[in-house]
């Protein structure tokens, strides 16, 4: 796995020639963020060694090389998903890369359900914390001791800095948004209105299916993490309603400005 992982890297630093400043995974519906990019370079998934292919709508399958707020980025345009059939080592290979990369900050996004009764579709939740209800420990197996310790500080898994970076942004910007605990779940299926009542009794405030695995293999490696997500249907035991993904993408969308104009201070903002 060593072997394939400083291939993929060694592949890209060719290309960008640079270290970026932030590594940044677009989720569903959230890859209008690229466009806020001044490029340099973009490379396909399929032109990378050993890089996973991404196998879901909204996720297009690259990397985007460029300046935002005079910061240096590389941005994941597609992300892959335990429920694609992946192992969790495929899940989160691009993060092992891009430590390699030298990259020490990321921004991960997501699209999710929400089941705090405050929530509405459209709402943005910063992440805080998070509980990992994925049914595959991203860090199962041999420790790669050469990325992180065998067991794993999690007393912060998003960096309170950048938390705090945010918040102030959004209030300066009059942009509302939530804080909040955001859970995993395996997918694909959206949940039940019981299972949305499950995550809210086990103290969560958003569920989904991505995010967690990324961030815990981040930690293993000592990189600073923030995380955001759009609220893009609410659930619970009393409510049941269907949901669609193109649903999911629609809400994504009408969140996105302001998802942009937060992101877009958080990296001006924040001291590397």
């Amino acid at each position: 796995m060593l072997d394939l992982i400083k291939s993929s890297a060694a592949f890209i630093k060719e290309a960008i020639s640079d270290t970026p400043d932030y590594a940044i995974v677009l989720g569903s519906g959230l890859g209008a963020l690229k466009n806020e990019v001044e490029v340099i370079k973009t490379i396909d998934y399929s032109a990378i060694p050993n890089f996973p292919q991404t196998t879901v709508v909204g996720h297009n399958g690259q990397l985007i090389y460029g300046l935002l707020e005079g910061k240096k980025v590389l941005m994941m345009s597609g992300r892959f998903h335990y429920y694609e059939g992946y192992d969790m080592k495929t899940v989160t290979f691009p993060m092992r890369v891009f430590h390699l990369l030298g990259i020490k900050n990321m921004v991960v996004s997501n699209a999710s359900g929400g089941v705090n009764p405050d929530f509405r579709v459209g709402d943005i939740m910063l992440i805080r914390d998070h509980i990992n209800f994925m049914p595959e420990h991203p860090l199962r197996g041999a420790n790669l001791e050469a990325f992180g310790p065998r067991f794993v500080d999690m007393s912060e898994p998003y960096d309170s800095k950048m938390l705090a970076t945010a918040l102030s942004a959004a209030k300066d910007l009059g942009i509302k948004v939530h804080t909040g605990v955001y859970l995993g779940l395996q997918g694909p299926t959206f949940e039940t209105p019981a299972e949305y009542g499950m995550v809210r009794v086990l103290g969560g405030d958003a569920v989904g299916m991505s995010t967690v695995p990324e961030v815990i293999v981040a930690r293993h490696m000592g990189m600073s993490v923030f995380g955001i997500s759009i609220i893009t249907d609410v659930g619970g035991p009393d409510i049941a309603f269907s949901v669609s993904h193109d649903e999911v993408l629609a809400a994504a969308d009408t969140a996105m400005p302001n998802v942009i104009q937060v992101v877009r201070r958080l990296i001006k903002d924040h001291e590397l």
